[in-house]
């Protein structure tokens, strides 16, 4: 399980914690990147997510509406829910009774989000800005957006995704809380090149001239309310 902290974070945390996710030891001889997985997180971890950051009763939503979330959700004694857009209205469904809807919160406690989007690999700052600044409005005060990000490593005289989606989320008016590494495969016991007699003698392990990726980032960004985002202004 990942060290992470309580989800109520300071206002004026200048470092969010990083919570390193570990391959659960279950998994070590399977793969974990199947038909089941949210982008490249496998069901357990992703309940463990899901379960972190809400409560009973909570709405979950997905942008890409995948399976394995709702069964999570379901499951956790969450409520799946589905962002739906008519013309330029965007809001929610979810399966809840009427009644239970009247009486409780119709806001998002907690949205997911893999990037890049479907059919496009740029990851401009203001594009990103944007649509989170529509995810803020879907979620209630302290809900939180949690942003799958495969790990590339930035082009020469480029920013990193990561740091890129921070500043686009900054200008959303979310509060970045956590940073947790998911690793998508085992990492071996021993590594040669953490020797210091070995590490030159040491090849990387490539794939097709580049490095194997071994992890992918979970960015968690919180909801300010307006009073928060006026003092922010």
């Amino acid at each position: 399980m990942p060290q992470t902290h309580s989800h109520h974070p300071e206002p004026h945390t200048e470092r969010p914690p990083v919570g390193l996710f570990l391959v659960p030891a279950h998994r070590r001889d399977t793969p974990l990147v199947d038909s089941a997985a949210w982008h490249g997180i496998d069901p357990q971890r992703l309940a463990w997510l899901i379960r972190h950051y809400t409560r009973d009763g909570d709405l979950v939503a997905d942008l890409d509406n995948c399976p394995t979330v709702a069964n999570a959700a379901r499951y956790l004694h969450r409520h799946p829910a589905t962002i739906t857009t008519v013309g330029d209205q965007t809001g929610v469904t979810d399966d809840r009774p009427a009644r239970a809807r009247c009486l409780a919160e119709d806001a998002v406690a907690l949205l997911l989000a893999g990037l890049p989007r479907p059919g496009g690999d740029d990851l401009g700052v203001h594009d990103i800005a944007e649509a989170m600044h529509l995810w803020h409005r879907l979620l209630r005060p302290g809900g939180f957006v949690l942003v799958a990000l495969p790990a590339r490593a930035p082009e020469p005289g480029r920013i990193s995704r990561r740091s890129t989606v921070i500043s686009a989320a900054r200008i959303a008016g979310l509060r970045y809380h956590q940073h947790i590494p998911v690793l998508v495969v085992p990492l071996p016991a021993h590594d040669p090149r953490a020797d210091a007699a070995a590490a030159a003698s040491t090849p990387p392990a490539l794939l097709n001239g580049r490095h194997l990726h071994t992890h992918m980032d979970v960015l968690a960004f919180t909801a300010t309310t307006l009073d928060q985002e006026d003092t922010d202004a």
